[in-house]
């Protein structure tokens, strides 16, 4: 009994910590070194699509950079010339080139501005749902979705066939309106039109995933916030500006930085619109001019180096992307 007493006392005077890793069982040591030993569980779960991302991703991109600093004509591919080190000859010479910046330029202001239209108009939408009935609402919902599942090459060709100049019937109903400068009217025949008319087939495509997007948002905001600004007499776009553009910010920003990585590397429908980049090269976007120096002028050097341009500058994006869903994370 003497000695249960003397363990006590010792016991009681041990820190608090220590008197609990001592009486801790071994069954909890025991799981926490199996915890840190599966640590690596999920990388193994991750490991299969890794593996096909890197023979998706990294081979490929490494073959394009690798391209980019050789002499790769069609004589090297059919085997005819040795293939030659030019290093950074490639790029001296793209960037020498003034048709590539304007192509740059071009590809720029044409994302721009699809981009400012496809959040326009997907904002406008989403709002709107919110104060439709449930069949109008449902309605809009499949119409979007019908255009947002429409392939591009299939858009474009309708797209094409609406505004043709001779059987188009966008034509037809601007003439019949009383617009007889629009008879026989060619849409892709001037630069800036046929820039408008690809603009409006690619903000068709893309508005209905900022609306639904943004509807799922607005649909989380408390009723309460809204019904308190709307009895304070607020207008519906200062409603729109002061309160729920602020709680939306974060899914902004992913819709904003996602349309900007899908409009600039818009191909299909500038290929189909244009037939090729339109007149003389008018209609020419990175994408496109990287595919013509590439195929059809055997430029396969040129067209890599291109496409590491356009690589860097999504992988820009996509940084500073991630640099904000960090940091929103940090404030959440």
């Amino acid at each position: 009994m003497a000695q249960n007493l003397t363990a006590e006392a010792a016991l009681a005077r041990e820190p608090a910590a220590a008197a609990r890793r001592r009486l801790r069982p071994p069954e909890r040591r025991q799981s926490a070194g199996s915890g840190r030993r599966g640590g690596w569980t999920p990388w193994l779960y991750l490991a299969p699509a890794l593996v096909v991302l890197a023979g998706l991703l990294i081979y490929p991109i490494y073959q394009l950079g690798l391209i980019s600093f050789l002499e790769y004509t069609q004589a090297q591919v059919s085997g005819g010339e040795p293939t030659t080190f030019k290093g950074f000859g490639n790029y001296a010479e793209l960037f020498g080139d003034s048709q590539f910046w304007q192509v740059l330029v071009a590809t720029l202001a044409f994302a721009g501005a699809c981009v400012l239209c496809t959040l326009a108009l997907g904002c406008a939408l989403a709002v709107l749902l919110t104060r439709i009935r449930a069949v109008p609402r449902l309605a809009l919902m499949l119409a979007a979705l019908g255009a947002w599942a429409t392939p591009a090459i299939t858009g474009s060709t309708v797209w094409v066939f609406l505004f043709d100049p001779d059987f188009g019937p966008v034509n037809k109903i601007l003439t019949g309106a009383g617009l007889s400068g629009f008879a026989d009217y060619s849409w892709t025949y001037g630069r800036y039109s046929a820039f408008a008319l690809v603009l409006l087939e690619v903000v068709w495509c893309s508005f209905p995933f900022v609306m639904v997007t943004l509807y799922a948002g607005i649909r989380a905001i408390p009723e309460e916030v809204l019904e308190a600004a709307s009895l304070d007499g607020a207008s519906a776009w200062r409603i729109w500006r002061s309160v729920m553009a602020p709680m939306l910010r974060p899914i902004l920003i992913v819709v904003t930085i996602q349309s900007i990585i899908w409009d600039f590397k818009v191909f299909t429908q500038i290929y189909v619109m244009t037939n090729g980049g339109g007149i003389a090269g008018q209609n020419l976007t990175l994408n496109v001019y990287a595919y013509q120096k590439a195929f059809a002028s055997s430029q396969y050097s040129l067209g890599s180096a291109i496409g590491v341009v356009m690589l860097l500058i999504l992988l820009i994006v996509t940084l500073g992307y991630l640099r904000l869903l960090r940091r929103q994370g940090e404030e959440l």
